[in-house]
């Protein structure tokens, strides 16, 4: 904003009174007064409009990134889901083949010894 020192502020108001004359200058200065309220209120609803509006950016930003780690971590997560899968088949199988190799173990070692024909 403008920045009115004491000295220019005295210098204008001396101006002012030698221009108007002292019964003009109290309505001069009631309606430069509201002006300059007017001119702040204006300028404070803009400021606050934009800071309004940087927050809403700042937020959806804030989201966009949210949601980005969000679909990171879930990939990363179906990732670890699919390869828990993978090692879970790859186990059962594996027990499987040990189950099936046990099994046929089991199943040739109960079946009834061949003795050679005349030995005895």
């Amino acid at each position: 904003m403008i920045e009115i020192s004491l000295g220019k502020l005295v210098l204008l108001a001396l101006i002012a009174l030698i221009v108007l004359g002292p019964e003009k200058l109290p309505h001069a200065a009631r309606t430069a007064g509201a002006l300059v309220r007017r001119l702040r209120q204006g300028w404070d609803s803009v400021r606050a409009e934009v800071e309004r509006e940087l927050e809403i950016e700042e937020l959806k930003r804030t989201a966009r990134e949210a949601a980005a780690r969000a679909e990171a971590m879930q990939t990363e997560m179906n990732k670890a889901a699919r390869e828990t899968r993978e090692q879970v088949a790859s186990t059962a199988t594996d027990v499987r083949d040990s189950v099936a190799d046990v099994q046929k173990d089991l199943l040739q070692a109960d079946a009834p010894k061949e003795t050679p024909h005349g030995s005895a």
